[in-house]
């Protein structure tokens, strides 16, 4: 052996050395997540808000915090790319609207941003809430807990769409507030489409989302007509590129997820009546599919509820929520690229994860699922700091007791969460 391969055998027999700053992390199993692959025990060693170093085995450190995972699974932190953290749907959210200014849903939006993070879900997408751009700036100066938010603010809409505000008003209340345009994000034209991205940059967005169909919960007939043109989507999607910004594109009918992907869409939101030739134009074009199977299967189960939903509203939830987990199957099936997501504001904060077990009972196996919050996650945010548990990305990791490639389940039990080295959940004391 030569004395410089003796070095290197020598170091890599050594003990890890550390400082009192750093915390190690002793994991039974490790997720790689670039790979998809459940690795055994591993170190990992976190400083200064990132993952300093990756280590096989159990590694006794000298001067770390070491924090014993034993039983755990460790992976990356996870991210929801669809939520709503100003809100959650009950039977009282139509009159609430009316009722409650933003400083009531900002401040629920404080314990739903907790319970997402303490769930494992250590970054999100809010695709659509104008409190969701002060939380976001709130949790990034350590004011409250919760996880990385990109947030979309204000949903672009056409008139009468599904994020159209003025949905629901009666004549009178309608007259008073007058029509809503491209400030509040509601287009008809090319022209009008630019300007609502412009706002929404001036609010301070990070990403954009448009709804390109009719939707289950906004108060009108039609949940899957197609509502821009191709042209209207392509200025949205053009003048987006300009500031940086990717578009999300909420979709239930086809006709409408068509135009949403030949006009350049990153994602499309839900995917309901998705068939075989849109599946063909979103491989082809490379489009995202994040499906929300939690939020179809949340509407489809309260619309059998007397008075949990309007009338207007009640047919669509039983009709197009049922069918979403079967259409992410097949969309699976045939090579769609998924991500995950799950409308939660829909269904209750805090039970993220649920997504998960639906995405496997849908033939999605496990390690694609944990993969879809993960690595996957992270392309279609377009960043690559996040995502998998590697030296020099951020140290969001999350852990749970048991295995999630032989039981998922398990995703609903995380104890340990830890976001840019900050532990913010612990098994035993739960901090």
């Amino acid at each position: 052996m030569t004395r410089s391969a003796l070095a290197v055998a020598l170091c890599c027999l050594a003990p890890l050395h550390a400082s009192a700053a750093d915390i190690a992390l002793q994991c039974e199993r490790l997720f790689d997540s670039r790979k998809g692959q459940m690795l055994g025990a591993h170190t990992v060693v976190v400083r200064d808000g990132k993952i300093a170093e990756v280590r096989a085995g159990r590694i006794e450190l000298a001067d770390a915090r070491v924090i014993d995972l034993a039983g755990h699974t460790c992976s990356p932190g996870w991210t929801d790319l669809h939520v709503h953290l100003g809100s959650q749907s009950s039977p009282r959210s139509y009159e609430e609207g009316f009722r409650l200014d933003d400083t009531a849903f900002a401040l629920r939006g404080v314990s739903y941003s907790r319970k997402t993070l303490m769930a494992g879900f250590t970054s999100v997408r809010d695709l659509g809430g104008e409190v969701a751009p002060h939380l976001r700036d709130a949790i990034n100066q350590g004011l409250i807990e919760g996880p990385r938010i990109w947030a979309a603010g204000k949903s672009i809409a056409t008139t009468g769409g599904h994020a159209d505000p003025t949905n629901g008003m009666n004549s009178a209340l309608a007259h008073l507030v007058g029509p809503p345009g491209p400030t509040e994000g509601v287009v008809n034209s090319v022209e009008d489409a630019r300007q609502a991205v412009r706002q929404r940059y001036k609010e301070g967005s990070d990403v954009i989302k448009i709804t390109a169909t009719g939707g289950v919960l906004s108060y009108a007939r039609s949940g899957d007509a197609p509502q821009f043109t191709v042209d209207e989507v392509r200025s949205v999607v053009d003048t987006a590129k300009d500031y940086g910004y990717r578009v999300a594109a909420h979709a239930h009918g086809a006709e409408g997820m068509k135009r949403a992907v030949l006009g350049g869409v990153t994602s499309i939101e839900h995917g309901t009546y998705m068939n075989d030739d849109i599946m063909a134009l979103m491989k082809q074009k490379g489009t995202w599919y994040v499906p929300t199977i939690a939020a179809g299967r949340f509407v489809a189960e309260k619309a059998k509820i007397d008075g949990y939903f309007p009338d207007v509203v009640r047919p669509k939830a039983a009709r197009i929520g049922a069918l979403i987990q079967e259409t992410a199957g097949k969309a699976y099936k045939s090579g769609v690229k998924i991500a995950f997501g799950t409308d939660m504001g829909v269904g209750p904060h805090g039970e993220n994860a649920r997504e998960f077990v639906y995405m496997v009972e849908a033939g999605i196996p496990a390690s694609y699922a944990l993969q879809s919050a993960t690595f996957y996650a992270a392309e279609v945010l377009g960043v690559d700091d996040q995502g998998v548990v590697e030296a020099g990305k951020r140290a969001d990791i999350v852990a749970m007791p048991g295995d999630p490639l032989k039981d998922i389940k398990v995703v609903m039990n995380v104890d340990f969460v830890m976001k840019d080295g900050v532990i913010h959940k612990r098994p035993g004391n739960g901090k």
